[in-house]
């Protein structure tokens, strides 16, 4: 008997993740993971795999124990122990470096006189931090910190979620990337900010990706919309709409 299912449900929940959370770190749909937690389903073994490499538990143990039920210092065990072995360094990139972060980007010397920080939420992986300036990925607020996982496979992109896009010609930019429909020569650039229109850049000037994972900015010391702003972002908004229908007729 497996108990796959209930453990994955189990360990979701001990580190606070939603199922969206979860599929959007094993890459795959968040059906899937409501139909192996309901064993509707079993997950195949690669993804079986990644899912114990995350949560630090063996392939046995994830389908053979039923970990809800084993001693309470189980996972809190594993837990002190991976955390305390494990837990991974962020690398800083500050508006100051940024231009020197594009030339030593791949050079190990650089990167290591940057400063590093940890954060107690974020598992093992290669996690770099950007600092931000502009409003347009408003409401997040210039000067904010983007903690962004490493995209090694740009194929894994995902539509529509926020990235940090390392450019040879753009620089470091954060956006949310839409892919092309037919071509793999370009990605679709979009901010949040509507008043910011789309553009394009081609996939041969990209460095680096980095999925963003965390947003860390100071508390704003006023509303950072206006009435007057909300009303500007809806008339752009409804402009685009006719604007799409006018070109599908």
């Amino acid at each position: 008997m497996s108990f796959a299912g209930k453990n994955l449900k189990y360990l979701r929940k001990q580190r606070g993740w939603t199922q969206d959370d979860l599929a959007n770190n094993l890459d795959i749909k968040r059906s899937l993971v409501g139909a192996y937690e309901e064993e509707r389903a079993e997950p195949r073994l690669e993804v079986a795999e990644k899912m114990c490499q995350i949560f630090k538990i063996t392939l046995e143990d994830f389908f053979l124990k039923q970990l809800a039920e084993e001693s309470t210092n189980y996972l809190a065990q594993r837990r002190r122990m991976k955390m305390a072995t494990e837990r991974s360094n962020i690398t800083f990139v500050p508006v100051k470096a940024a231009a020197g972060y594009l030339a030593g980007y791949n050079d190990p010397e650089f990167v290591e006189e940057l400063n590093t920080f940890t954060l107690p939420m974020m598992g093992p992986g290669e996690y770099r931090a950007f600092e931000i300036i502009g409003d347009s990925m408003l409401p997040t607020p210039s000067g904010s910190v983007i903690v962004g996982e490493k995209v090694d496979d740009f194929e894994a992109i995902k539509a529509n979620n926020a990235y940090i896009v390392v450019s040879r010609t753009d620089g470091i930019v954060y956006k949310r990337i839409q892919k092309q429909g037919r071509t793999k020569a370009t990605l679709t650039m979009v901010s949040d900010n509507p008043n910011y229109p789309p553009y394009q850049m081609n996939m041969d000037d990209i460095a680096e990706v980095w999925r963003a994972q965390m947003v860390i900015s100071r508390p704003p010391e006023k509303p950072i919309w206006d009435v007057n702003q909300l009303s500007e972002v809806v008339d752009s908004l409804q402009q685009q709409v006719k604007d799409l229908k006018k070109n599908l007729r």
